[in-house]
């Protein structure tokens, strides 16, 4: 049964890829899994039909069959170990894989989050200046962090698999924000993800829906 995934109607990112469909959506391309995509609304993710497979009010969401799912990682794990391509046959570096899976996700992205939402939502206030600077100070230690365990190499751990799909994106979010002109051992981990043709036919689908909205808008 074809996999139908949800995505933002209009997003707010304005066609960045940013939005974290692009994750699953990249996933199946490297798969070469077909999917369907269903646009939401931000009043229809809040609604009680969409509330049942997402109870967060979000996306995205994965339909396959009987199973409806959410959360960018799990959906990725997901996609991972039923289709081959994106995790190691051997079990150790599997479990390595799905180790940075969760690395990406947990460590790496809440403070880049944190930055975004600070952004829009104490920008104009008083000690932003300040908050900003703590932000930023502890992306630079992931950063350095990863940065070092990365070193020469392409990928986290040995060949591309589901764990850079969500590292590289998590990573896309600092792009607009100059931190990562300081890291190019990342900055050239980012464009490897980037040049891959998984990516660019992800980044054009997810695209395409912002365009189409813009012209209807």
């Amino acid at each position: 049964m074809t996999i139908t995934i949800t995505a933002f109607e209009s997003s707010p990112d304005r066609g960045r890829g940013l939005a974290r469909d692009m994750r699953v959506r990249w996933a199946l391309e490297e798969v070469g899994q077909p999917y369907n995509v269903r646009l939401v609304s931000f009043k229809a993710m809040k609604q009680p039909a969409h509330l049942a497979i997402q109870p967060f009010g979000q996306i995205p969401t994965l339909e396959e069959g009987d199973l409806a799912m959410f959360e960018s990682g799990a959906i990725l794990l997901h996609i991972a170990e039923h289709y081959p391509g994106l995790l190691p046959d051997d079990a150790n570096a599997r479990a390595r894989a799905i180790t940075w899976m969760f690395a990406a996700v947990s460590t790496m992205e809440p403070p880049i989050v944190d930055r975004e939402i600070a952004r829009f939502t104490e920008g104009d206030k008083p000690w932003y200046g300040e908050r900003l600077a703590m932000i930023d100070k502890r992306i630079r230690t992931r950063l350095d962090q990863l940065s070092t365990r990365l070193g020469d190499t392409d990928w986290l751990d040995g060949a591309f698999s589901a764990a850079d799909i969500m590292m590289v994106h998590v990573l896309c979010r600092l792009e607009s924000s100059g931190i990562l002109e300081e890291y190019p051992t990342l900055s050239a981990y980012i464009e490897r993800g980037k040049a891959r043709p998984a990516y660019k036919r992800a980044f054009a689908a997810q695209l395409a829906v912002f365009e189409t909205s813009k012209a209807s808008s």
